[in-house]
Parts: structure tokens; C-alpha cells; sequence
């Protein structure tokens, strides 16, 4: 999963990083209004965490700009402003959830977890794909008789092609989901991943299909 993280503080935004990075989540960071109305073209991002008072343009103005331009991404709005008046104003812009500062990394992730849920129409944090079976909270994945916890990139690899079950997904697509802005990507990445997730269960998880990618069937 990867998420556009917007948030002026450095201290704030470094610490935030580490914590998703720990739960499979890829995330690309601005540091203004401005720079994520830029940003968030460029990705397919699951998730926008969104601070209120951002440099250049306050986030009520980027959430009202994001959504009147037909974006329906999610966002969660990160904010110290725990006035009643913020926090009406933010959901009747159109945010999917408000959190005030300070929280925990596992609440956070609840949320984000909730919202992405509630966007895909299910009801309970884990995807159901043919035989592949995700839980989201606790990064274990069932396929036919075999149930193993995966590793962040391995989770994130799995969860890109669950979701979009029956496409095909090909390498700059999968990278695009599972990798950050500046992150070193080696050119057989996606191969080593698929390779150490079929080692756990069996190369029937993924399909290749030559020339084009990879995918998960729908049944």
C-alpha cells in the first residue's frame, strides 16, 4: 500500500515513515499544500494523511480542491485542531476521518486500514481473492491449506495484486504500488518477491503471464 503522507514537521514526518514503513506501507512525503495538490497525480495512492496547517495552502483548502476536482482518494486528516468547528468542517469537505495529534501508530493504522475497507466495500480487514486470503492487521496470508506471515514488501506485493484481482499487473504498475519516491528498486525486484512468496506457498498464487505480468484470479 502506499500513501501520500502531508505534513510540515520533519520530526513528525521522519517518525511517521519509520512506523509505516514497519507495517508494509510505502509512503512519499510533502511538506505544503502546494506540493501535494502536485503530488497527487502522480501515484495511486490508497491513502492521503493530511495535516491542517501546512505551509503554502492549509489542508481545508487542499481537501476542498481534491475533492472538488473529482478526486475520491481517501483522506485522513492528522491535526492538532481539536475544535468542534475544524473537525465538522474537515468531514463535510469531504475527509473520511479525523485524528488529533498526538496518536498511536496502532490507532492510525486502524483507521487507515478502516477507510481503505470501507473504499474497497468490505466489512472486515482482510481481502478475499479465488484462493487468497489477506488479513490486513496481521500481515498473514492464506492460500488453499497453507497460512504464513509475510514480510512488509512481500504483504504489500500480495495485497497489490489482491485488490485488483483478475488484472493484470505489470512490473512499473507493481513497483508504483509498493515502492516510495527515491527508493532504490533493483530490476528483477518483483521477480525475487514473487519467487519468495511462492516458496512459501506454491507457484499457483501468482500467475505470470508472459509478456504482460502478473495477477491473482478472481476464482
Amino acid at each position: 500500500m502506499r500513501l501520500l503522507l502531508v505534513e510540515d514537521d520533519r520530526m513528525i514526518a521522519d517518525a511517521l515513515m519509520k512506523g509505516l514503513e514497519r507495517h508494509a506501507v510505502s509512503v512519499d512525503w510533502v511538506a505544503d499544500g502546494r506540493a501535494a495538490l502536485d503530488a497527487i497525480p502522480l501515484a495511486d495512492y490508497a491513502v492521503i494523511l493530511l495535516d491542517l496547517g501546512l505551509p503554502q495552502l492549509d489542508g481545508m483548502d487542499v481537501l476542498d480542491r481534491l475533492r472538488k476536482a473529482g478526486k475520491a482518494v481517501p483522506v485522513l486528516i492528522l491535526t492538532a485542531r481539536d475544535d468542534l468547528s475544524s473537525r465538522v468542517k474537515g468531514l463535510d469537505l469531504g475527509a473520511d476521518d479525523y485524528i488529533l495529534k498526538p496518536f498511536e501508530l496502532d490507532e492510525l493504522m486502524a483507521r487507515v486500514r478502516a477507510v481503505v475497507r470501507r473504499k474497497a466495500g468490505h466489512a472486515r480487514s482482510t481481502i478475499q481473492a479465488g484462493e487468497v486470503s489477506l488479513d490486513l492487521a496481521t500481515h498473514t496470508v492464506t492460500f488453499r491449506d497453507v497460512t504464513d506471515t509475510l514480510s512488509a514488501r512481500e504483504f504489500a506485493l500480495l495485497r497489490a495484486l489482491a485488490e485488483r484481482a483478475g488484472l493484470i499487473l505489470s512490473r512499473s504498475q507493481l513497483e508504483d504500488r509498493i515502492y516510495g519516491w527515491g527508493e532504490e528498486i533493483e530490476s528483477n525486484a518483483i521477480e525475487v518477491l514473487i519467487h519468495y512468496i511462492r516458496k512459501r506457498f506454491h507457484k499457483d498464487i501468482i500467475r505470470n503471464v508472459r509478456g504482460a505480468g502478473w495477477m491473482i484470479p478472481k476464482v
